[in-house]
């Protein structure tokens, strides 16, 4: 596995993760989504540098 399908396997539980799914997570707000897009983002960022 290469580290791009690693990542992409990450991004997308991260995403999972946030779903309000569950009846004691609906009342967190925006946080956690929140701060599963700043990583997305920070990660978006990275790969078109070429960083990863």
């Amino acid at each position: 596995m290469t580290l791009g399908t690693i990542l992409l396997i990450v991004i997308i539980l991260i995403l999972l993760g946030v779903l309000p799914a569950w009846p004691h997570s609906r009342g967190w707000g925006y946080g956690p989504s929140g701060i599963a897009g700043t990583i997305v983002i920070i990660l978006l960022i990275l790969l078109l540098l070429g960083k990863i």
